[in-house]
């Protein structure tokens, strides 16, 4: 029984072997990414299944939209992730007890304005990106319902960004299990059943997202001998929320350049038809999987860096970084092999169109090599966020993003047209995409070989 509790207490990553502490917290993260990751697989293989490729398309093409649209849950999680690893760190109650009620008033704030602003913004901007007429209906449709039950999505971030913050990877993981398995069954019965195509799965993946959030509020509530969790923490404290929104702003605002970089790249996509669309939702639904890797190494080397730079102890934050990176790259490499061997049979899960499974492999093998290089990337960008720096990676990815990716992916389409091919060759988009995240990687290497983000602690 006392086995069963340490797995869901807190982890001090300040002590022990640094690989093993970064391990040991990325095994229950990486399983909850890969239950999360579900969640929009699970869509999109009942949706092609059951509705067709149309739908399949339809639920793609809504997934930069939904992106940029939760920046702002990002950001607040992100930076909350930060200050609660840093504060149990450095053992420090009452700010720790500031810092997660000002989270949870501000993820309050931000729900209410996408709530409303998600609903009268989503045709318009469908509409600015040439989105198809046989789709369009559906992917307002899809979205709308998504945002209005953006609660449960935003809650959970950021309940379990503290929950990680704290190094308690377990609980969230545990969590998120029982909403993907909820989410499954009511998207069978929604869809099958009830026959109600991508609302059916929209409906389905609030309802599970909800649960899960309601689940990480009663874990904190429990947590009381690690922090105070009254109504009086629960109200704007002006130095804490704006920590907050310092660290988490950056992180934000790269997620909404992401985002819109996507959409912009997106419209390129529509204009290469259907078949291109549905190929492209099917490789970022393996992408999706192949990344977890890396966004769960980068996530735990955030936790990492803020515990032991919250215990001003550097050498460790060094140390940790080399190893934890190094334990990236082998497991994205071998991810990544095991895609291309099996690939064929990954996409095949998603459609019964042979054309459609080919276009998507020859995509997802151009992609490849990019994964090794994401590790770095996501790794030492994670050091440096768990730091307090998170100005330096934002502008890594606005130089591999808006400076690389968007006018190599138009500029490569130019070049490629043809009669055959009279919006180009379909391949730069995912050319673009490859060159964009290699050169990332050596940006991201360099500037933490600088050694700045060490003079960013809060």
């Amino acid at each position: 029984m006392e086995t069963v509790k340490k797995l869901f207490a807190p982890v001090d990553m300040t002590v022990g072997t640094p690989w093993k502490k970064i391990v040991l917290f990325t095994i229950p993260m990486l399983l909850g990414n890969i239950a999360q990751q579900l969640y929009n697989t699970v869509d999109s293989i009942v949706v092609g299944n059951y509705v067709g490729d149309n739908a399949l398309a339809a639920v793609g093409s809504a997934g930069p939209i939904l992106n940029l649209l939760i920046v702002l849950f990002i950001g607040i999680s992100v930076g909350a992730s930060i200050m609660v690893s840093q504060y149990f760190g450095g053992k420090k109650r009452e700010e720790l007890s500031k810092t997660i009620g000002n989270c949870i008033l501000l993820t309050t704030i931000a729900t209410l304005v996408v709530m409303v602003l998600g609903v009268f913004v989503t045709r318009p901007l469908l509409q600015l990106l040439n989105t198809p007429d046989s789709i369009i209906d559906w992917c307002t449709s899809y979205l709308k319902i998504l945002f209005l039950g953006s609660g449960g999505l935003a809650f959970y971030n950021i309940l379990s960004g503290i929950l990680r913050g704290l190094g308690d990877s377990v609980s969230a993981l545990v969590y998120l299990l029982v909403a993907t398995v909820l989410n499954i069954i009511l998207d069978l019965v929604f869809v099958v059943s009830f026959d109600m195509g991508v609302n059916g799965v929209a409906l389905a993946t609030a309802i599970a997202q909800g649960v899960s959030a309601v689940l990480c509020a009663l874990k904190l509530a429990k947590m009381k001998s690690i922090f105070d969790m009254g109504f009086h923490y629960m109200k704007i404290h002006k130095e804490y929320a704006k920590n907050i929104i310092r660290l988490g702003l950056p992180s934000g605002i790269t997620q909404a350049i992401l985002s819109m970089a996507m959409i912009v790249v997106q419209s390129l996509t529509n204009s290469f038809g259907e078949m291109f669309i549905a190929a492209n939702v099917i490789v970022m639904r393996v992408d999706g999987f192949a990344m977890l890797p890396n966004f769960s190494f980068g996530t735990a080397m955030t936790t990492y860096a803020g515990q032991n730079v919250g215990a001003k102890a550097y050498d460790r934050v060094s140390k940790g970084a080399k190893q934890g990176t190094l334990i990236a790259m082998g497991t994205s490499g071998t991810i990544t092999l095991l895609i291309l061997i099996f690939g064929r049979h990954l996409m095949g899960v998603f459609t019964k169109t042979q054309e459609l499974v080919t276009l998507s492999m020859l995509l997802m093998q151009i992609l490849a090599v990019g994964y090794i290089a994401m590790a770095v990337t996501q790794s030492l960008s994670g050091v440096m966020r768990g730091a307090g720096d998170t100005i330096t990676p934002m502008w890594i990815s606005i130089i591999s993003t808006i400076i690389i990716r968007v006018p190599l992916a138009y500029g490569l389409a130019y070049l490629t047209r043809s009669t055959q091919y009279p919006n180009g060759r379909q391949e730069v988009v995912y050319i673009s995409l490859l060159c964009s995240w290699v050169l990332g990687a050596l940006i991201t290497g360099w500037f933490y070989r600088r050694g700045k983000w060490k003079q960013r602690a809060i």
